[in-house]
Parts: structure tokens; sequence; C-alpha cells
């Protein structure tokens, strides 16, 4: 290693535990943002052309919400790894240890490739069939086919874009990790009504387009982690898997991956009772606030992952002061992002509904569901903030419990519970969610008090 890239390392390095904490996390914060809604681009631009499609759209859009799930967990095995091995790493950086930050790191990307073959062929293989179980129809089906049968053979392509680039935000290079998406995203804005329309390739060119655009987004995340720019470098040295340091990675990455996996669960247990009781239209109108929360998640999660640097590194230095400033300037954001998002939806969710459907119907439906369904938005910024603080100070089991919380003991049986106590069922299953989320937000919030309360003291330094 050259004498400047030495000092460019050890700036980057120093700068996460010395730079003003409110600077640092908007320097990181914002291209993360950037990032998390560049990247929702890739499906909702996908449904946003699927929706307008003449005479097919409504059908067609039910069709590609169905295969949400799968989306969901091929994203949700990239967090498994990279969500637990990238904390790890900037702790192992903020001790000082950059050795052992790239073996993480090596692990977690042989990992990766790993789990790319095996969903591809287990999904390739079994594709119809789980599509019934999700809640597919006969109107439906074969839109859904369509879409997934090309998506998931760019699984590969998931994994490193996104399971990787988070080693680059890990480092504190925000700004490259935000490219990562937005070359992406721009170009699956740019070829999905080439494909679509000019094409007439319909659904199918929407999935084309998604691939391509996460094809070349993994080439620019391979190229810098295995370039000069970067601290921790992909070494082949560092990919043999060691148990001893991939088992940890993946003890931590459990919680993120049931936050996500468990969305995958919740989309099919939501589909297959909208249908019941609201046929494919409710199915219509759930994709569509499923697509609405993702624009106020995603943002959420980029606030995190911009902090997350910053409370990992200084867990590991042992500076606690750094520590609990990062952790309440996170939750000041969240806390202000989801509240405001929770008026918008609440004062005229047919702004948002309106970007997915022309449908008068649908977005009927959707308009009446969305204030329904969306009524605990508020919350969010505390579950996630707190939530995704658990993940950046290491604390595997905390996190799993309260990701179990939410959607495993709380909303998945309100689902089924609540529509037993009201005339319209459909009412039912749709306030299932605010109820979940308000309770689930408030013991992670009592939870992660109690805790830093007890373990984000002040403690000596490290020598």
């Amino acid at each position: 290693m050259s004498r400047t890239q030495t000092s460019t390392t050890a700036g980057q390095e120093n700068a996460l535990g010395t730079a003003p904490i409110g600077k640092l996390l908007f320097s990181l914060a914002v291209p993360a943002i950037t990032a998390q809604v560049v990247n929702m681009l890739y499906n909702i631009v996908d449904r946003i052309y699927i929706g307008h499609i003449p005479e097919i759209g409504t059908a067609a859009l039910t069709g590609v919400g169905i295969t949400f799930p799968i989306i969901t967990l091929i994203s949700a095995f990239s967090s498994l790894v990279a969500m637990g091995g990238a904390p790890r790493a900037s702790i192992a950086m903020g001790e000082g240890n950059r050795e052992k930050a790239e073996r993480i790191m090596g692990n977690c990307f042989t990992a990766l490739l790993a789990l790319s073959v095996v969903l591809t062929a287990v999904f390739l293989v079994f594709q119809e069939p789980i599509l019934w179980a999700f809640g597919a129809s006969e109107n439906t089906i074969g839109y859904a086919m369509d879409y997934m049968g090309i998506y998931v053979c760019g699984t590969v392509f998931v994994q490193i874009s996104l399971g990787m680039n988070m080693f680059i935000t890990s480092q504190g290079f925000a700004k490259t990790s935000m490219f990562t998406v937005i070359i992406g995203a721009v170009l699956n804005i740019v070829l999905d009504p080439v494909f679509i329309f000019a094409l007439d390739m319909g659904v199918q060119g929407a999935a084309i387009a998604t691939v391509l655009s996460q094809a070349v987004s993994a080439v620019w995340v391979l190229a810098f982690l295995l370039g000069k720019r970067t601290i921790l470098r992909i070494k082949a040295r560092c990919m043999a898997i060691r148990w001893n340091i991939l088992l940890p990675v993946l003890g931590l990455g459990v919680s993120p991956f049931i936050m996500q996996s468990t969305e995958s669960l919740l989309s099919v247990v939501l589909n297959t009772s909208l249908l019941r009781y609201g046929g494919d239209t409710a199915v219509g109108a759930y994709t569509v606030i499923a697509s609405i929360m993702q624009v106020i998640n995603l943002p959420l999660q980029g606030l995190t992952q911009g902090a997350q640097p910053i409370t990992s590194f200084n867990y590991g230095a042992r500076n606690m002061e750094r520590v609990r400033q990062s952790v309440r300037l996170l939750l000041t954001c969240t806390l202000t992002y989801s509240v405001l998002f929770w008026l918008a939806i609440m004062l005229v969710p047919q702004v948002f509904v309106g970007i997915f459907t022309s449908d008068a119907q649908l977005m009927d439906t959707a308009v009446w569901a969305a204030r329904i369904f969306l009524f605990g938005c508020f919350s969010f910024g505390a579950q996630t903030g707190f939530q995704q603080s658990f993940l950046a100070l290491g604390q595997a089991k905390a996190s799993l419990l309260l990701a179990l919380l939410r959607k495993i003991v709380l909303l998945i049986p309100f689902i089924y519970i609540l529509p037993l106590f009201f005339e319209d069922k459909l009412f039912g299953v749709f306030v299932a969610e605010p109820v979940a989320d308000i309770l689930a937000a408030t013991t992670t919030t009592v939870t992660f008090l109690l805790w830093a309360r007890k373990n984000l003291r002040d403690k000596p330094a490290k020598n």
C-alpha cells in the first residue's frame, strides 16, 4: 500500500472517530438515503410502467405483485450475510484489526456467491407451485411467471450489488455506495420503456431491464472493492470459509434476514387473505400499498445505514459518548421523517396511489385501504431506528427477538384473528398492520432504552 493510500485510509477511519457527529451523519446518510430512494426505483418503476400497460395493466400489476415475496426473500439472503458482516467489519476496523475486517468481507463474498446458486436453482424449479401458494389466480399467474422466470436468473447480481455494497458503506464511502444504485436505477428507468413498450415485451421486458441494470451495479461494486481506493479489499486468501468468522456474521445477520424474510411470509399471508375476502382488486390494492411502504421505509434504511459505520466504529473504539450522540441524532431524523410521511398519507393518499394505477376501481380500494393499513407508519421511525441501532452495536439476540415480535408474534396472527371481530372482513385484514406497528414500536423503544442505560455508559478507551 502506497504512502498516499495509507494516509487516505487512516483519514477515513479517523473521521469516523473524530469528526462532528452531525456533519458525519449528514455526509454518510445523504448518499445512503439517495441510494435507497434510487434503489426502490428498480421495482417501483417496473410497477409504474406495468400498471399503465393498455388493457392488461391492472392484471399485470397484480401478477407482478404476487412475486414480491420472492424478490423480498432474495434480498433477505443478501442481508443475512451483509448486514451481519458489515457491522462486524466496522467494529473490527474500530479495534484497529484490518486483517480481521478483510477476512469477514471475504467470507461474506463467498457466502453470497454460494447462496446465489442455491436460490436460483430452487426458484427456477419450483416457481409455479410457489406462485400459486403465494396468492396467484387464473387471471394473474401468467404475468407472475413471466416476471419471475427472468428476475431470478439475476439473483447473483442482486446478491453482489446489495450485499457487497454494504461493505462500501461500512467503510464510510457513502457516495460510492450511492452511485452503485444510481447507475443501476437510472439504467432501469431508461430500459423499462424500451423493453416494455418499444419492443412490446410487456412484463418480461420489465424483468429483463431490471436484471441488466442489477448486473451493471454488481460490476461497479466489484470494481471498487478490487481497486485501490477501498480500505478493505476482496482478496482470494480471505475468501476461504472460516466458520469461526462466518457463524458470528450469520448470527448477527439473522435479525435483518428475519425482518425481510418475514416480510415475504407476510406478503403471502396478506395476499391469500385479501384474495379470499376481496378478490384480485384487494390484492392489487395491497401491491400499490406495498410500493408506498417502500417509499416510506427505504429512506429510513438509508438513514440507519449512514449511522451504522459511526455507531459501530465508536462502539468498537469504546467511545460511548459518540455512540450515544449517533443514536440520538438518528432517532431525531427517523421520527421526524416518519411523522411527516404519516401526515401526507392520511391527508392525500390518492396522490401516492395515482402514481401506480389509473384504474378507477383499484384506485378507490387502494385509497381507502392505504389510510387504514398505514395508520401506524408514524411509529416506523422508532421501530427502525432502535432496531438498526441494536444491529450496529452487535446485539444479535435483542435485534432478532424484536424482529420476530412485530411480524411473527403480532401481525400475522392479527391478520387471521381481527377479521373475526369485524363485519367488514377486508377492513379486519388491513387494520392488523397499524395495531402491530404501534405495539412493536413501543416495545422496541422501551427495550433499547433499558439496554442503553446499562450498556452505553462511558468505558475506558482501549490502549
